[in-house]
């Protein structure tokens, strides 16, 4: 089930909201960790027994961590190693071992010894997002950021949210811990989660949706029967679609979270207007980009020893960073390419992005990231090197037009306008702007009704048009199921 179908939104969603506010507010924590439940298992079925495991056992080891921590902080820091082996080894199990059979069976093939051969395991929706989660629970346990809590329920329903459980953000429980207990929805909270889900709504169906129908048809042709202006199209395209599919996602589960009470922190703020690679990641996948940041990269020592170790430590926290999204080496080389690049801005105190400055930033900036987005998009090594060959018109291309590909060219042209526009924080400004023209001509309250008015009517259009586009269209995940 996913939030952009006709069943979530005018079934499930409605009848949840419904039901928890007919609940006295005691119940409400344990109907959310239901619904959840529930949620998770209309798609994964009983593999929704690992989510339960993993929820039972960190909250009883982040009990252990905070008891053992009041007597010694030896034994506390044991504890805390046992919860983070233990939701790595979950997660490794689950995502990466087919990936660890597969690369040693290269090595003994080497050798003419026999492969091994494993099963193919599958993959639980989600489980690289709230294994993440709970380790930043306990670590923040551990040090003594937050009190475990003493409620399994809360827990359990922090921890299963169904807004934010397949594809984050990965919410901390020191962000929402007051929440978890005492939170109201007052009208305007409501609405501004309403407004906020039909924002994201809208991002998903008539932006991404819309762009990746050319992304997949141009990235399904082989590289080399692709013509430059092909292969730059399709990549344009498909630079629009992931960051429309996983902020609109992000947009819907912080406007869900709203309907519920909850608050969210931000995970997207306009990356594609960042003027380095350091300011991308300080405005791309928040949630995570802070994780890495807070639990990995300055427990290595961050910046505040040597160059060297420096450099080291962005190599490997980007490196982990590309194989936590897929077990591909195409993922390792998306990470490694943001990290190289990440090293390059730091060398002799920033001068490389002191002598680029202006315009010529925000272009340097899309340009690494859209060829970082080739090897993100492609099935293989051999399929990302091939398109970039395409992209540089190095390719053996065919003559065959666009119109071959069955791309529908004005849905395409609006939806691309539409989603460059968006890309910016220019639709953000206009309200003000408009507020500022229409009080000259007449009262503030006139004014904020007429605004009102036409910010109602454009999110109606939006739903309307969504469920339209949904009414006669296919299941469409989002990108970021599959991590």
């Amino acid at each position: 089930m996913v939030f952009s179908s006709l069943l979530f939104l005018f079934l499930f969603l409605p009848l949840i909201l419904t039901v928890y506010f007919l609940l006295k507010r005691q119940w409400r924590n344990a109907f959310l960790f239901i619904s959840s439940v529930l949620f998770y298992m209309w798609g994964e079925g009983t593999y929704v027994a690992i989510l339960l495991l993993c929820i039972i056992f960190n909250y009883y080891i982040a009990l252990f961590i905070e008891k053992a921590g009041a007597v010694s902080q030896t034994k506390s820091r044991k504890f805390v190693s046992v919860a983070i082996a233990f939701n790595l080894v979950l997660l490794i199990i689950c995502k990466y071992a087919n990936f660890f059979v597969d690369q040693l069976n290269l090595g003994l093939h080497l050798f003419s010894e026999k492969s091994l051969h494993l099963a193919k395991i599958h993959l639980p929706i989600g489980i690289s997002f709230f294994t993440f989660q709970a380790i930043s629970y306990v670590v923040d346990v551990y040090r003594k950021d937050v009190k475990a809590t003493r409620s399994l329920i809360n827990f359990a329903a922090y921890k299963s949210f169904f807004p934010q459980l397949l594809a984050g953000p990965i919410v901390r429980y020191r962000d929402i811990a007051l929440q978890m207990t005492s939170r109201s929805v007052t009208p305007e909270l409501f609405v501004s989660g309403i407004n906020r889900f039909i924002v994201g709504l809208g991002k998903k169906v008539l932006i991404a949706n819309t762009v990746a129908a050319t992304a997949d048809i141009i990235f399904s042709v082989p590289p080399s029967e692709l013509s430059f202006g092909t292969a730059w199209l399709g990549l344009a395209c498909y630079t629009l679609q992931i960051y429309f599919d996983f902020s609109g996602y992000s947009d819907m589960a912080i406007g869900m979270g709203r309907m519920f009470g909850f608050q969210f922190l931000e995970n997207f703020n306009y990356p594609y207007t960042a003027v380095s690679i350091h300011d991308f990641w300080r405005r791309w996948h928040i949630s995570l980009s802070t994780w890495f940041r807070d639990y990995l990269y300055i427990p290595l020592g961050g910046s505040r020893h040597s160059t060297v170790r420096t450099h080291s430590n962005l190599i490997l926290v980007f490196f982990l960073c590309g194989f936590w999204h897929g077990a591909s080496w195409t993922f390792v080389v998306w990470g490694l390419w943001h990290g190289l690049f990440l090293i390059v801005e730091r060398l002799r105190n920033r001068a490389f992005i002191k002598l680029i400055g202006g315009p010529l930033s925000h272009l340097y900036v899309l340009l690494v990231v859209m060829i970082g987005w080739v090897f993100f998009r492609a099935e293989s090594l051999d399929y990302a090197l091939n398109y970039l060959k395409a992209l540089l018109g190095l390719s053996v291309a065919s003559t065959i037009p666009l119109s071959a590909y069955a791309v529908n060219t004005t849905e395409l042209i609006l939806a691309s306008i539409v989603g460059i526009v968006g890309s910016a924080p220019i639709a953000k400004r206009l309200p003000i702007l408009a507020e500022g023209l229409i009080s000259r001509e007449s009262s503030t309250h006139s004014a904020n009704v007429l605004i009102a008015g036409t910010h109602g009517i454009m999110l109606a259009a939006v739903f309307l048009l969504s469920v339209v586009s949904l009414a006669g269209g296919s299941y469409n995940p989002f990108i970021y199921f599959r991590f």
